[in-house]
């Protein structure tokens, strides 16, 4: 007869808690890293966990971590697939994650120094982004091997896909990121300076409306992508051109920046801005989180604007 761990087995309870504690970053981070969203990544860890609950038969500690990673794995794909069938009003962006010492869920090393892409990098908005022309299979298979270094036969086993198998969808899944690797934005110190310092000046040049001063960081080319989620007023579609960006965003900061509160913090590895504003009406959002892209020159060749209340979870505001 199988043995079914029930609430009053408490060593089993306390051995369940010690796994939630040790492998919860692990999985939250492949969750992120495969959905984009940091809320939909709490419900696939919170699910994963859930199922560990009813398992038959508790693992020993070496067996848990390939179960958890199935299960988070398969749950993140369902994920995936059911959002491919339903439109999104808007344009899609992912949800912002601080990535300071002080966020518990922020994993400050990596786990190899083999992996393609570094841990940082794997949480950018460039990559998260690039990571969109995957299939959701693809996207498992480039995260599993060329994130979290896992070989081959480890990710075939995950996935219950042969090795071959995995080997071509590993290999169609970097030719469709070979534009990403052409142009990889690694959230370096020197990127991460000049992020700041680009944003910090355009920001003030809202503030007290200076249209001069805010074009001169501006790219000719900029875009602004702004994701409400349906939940609030904003683009139905990116808005490009030097011109377009700037009339935006000055209007936006001439009708509510007054008495609205800023405040700079590091999300996926680069500074982004959150504001909250003094008052909201209508389908305006009380709060969002204004980040960009920067190009060599320094300039603002993208703005994007995160409105939406379920992209916004992992961020800690002031109230």
């Amino acid at each position: 007869m199988s043995r079914t761990p029930m609430a009053a087995d408490l060593g089993h309870a306390r051995t369940l808690d010690e796994l939630f504690c040790h492998h919860r970053q692990w999985l939250w981070g492949l969750s992120y890293r495969l959905t984009g969203c940091a809320a939909d990544a709490e419900d696939i860890v919170q699910e994963t966990f859930a199922r560990a609950l009813v398992r038959a038969t508790p693992c020993q500690e070496q067996a848990w971590r390939p179960w958890l990673m199935r299960v988070a794995t398969n749950l993140s794909l369902d994920l995936l697939r059911r959002r491919r069938r339903r439109p999104y009003e808007g344009s899609w962006l992912p949800s912002p994650v601080e990535t300071s010492d002080e966020n518990p869920l922020f994993e400050a090393v990596a786990p190899s120094t083999d992996a393609r892409y570094e841990w940082l990098e794997s949480l950018s908005f460039a990559f998260l982004l690039a990571l969109e022309v995957l299939t959701p299979r693809q996207r498992a298979v480039l995260l599993l091997r060329d994130v979290f270094d896992y070989s081959a036969r480890a990710t075939a086993e995950l996935l219950n896909l042969s090795e071959e198998n995995i080997r071509i969808t590993h290999l169609r899944a970097r030719r469709a990121m070979r534009d990403y690797d052409g142009n990889r934005c690694q959230p370096t110190s020197v990127r991460q300076e000049q992020t700041r310092r680009t944003l910090e000046q355009f920001i003030r040049c809202l503030v007290t409306q200076d249209v001069d001063g805010a074009a001169a960081l501006l790219a000719a080319s900029a875009r602004t992508v702004t994701d409400g989620g349906g939940e609030y007023t904003a683009l139905h579609r990116p808005l490009v051109g030097r011109q377009a960006v700037l009339t935006l965003h000055m209007r936006v900061a001439h009708r509510r920046g007054a008495g609205a509160r800023i405040e700079f913090r590091s999300l996926n590895g680069l500074p982004a801005v959150l504001i909250e504003y003094a008052s909201a009406i209508k389908r305006q959002a009380p709060r969002v989180v204004l980040r960009c892209e920067v190009d060599v020159q320094g300039r603002i060749r993208e703005l994007h604007t995160i409105l939406a209340s379920r992209k916004l979870t992992a961020v800690r505001f002031s109230t």
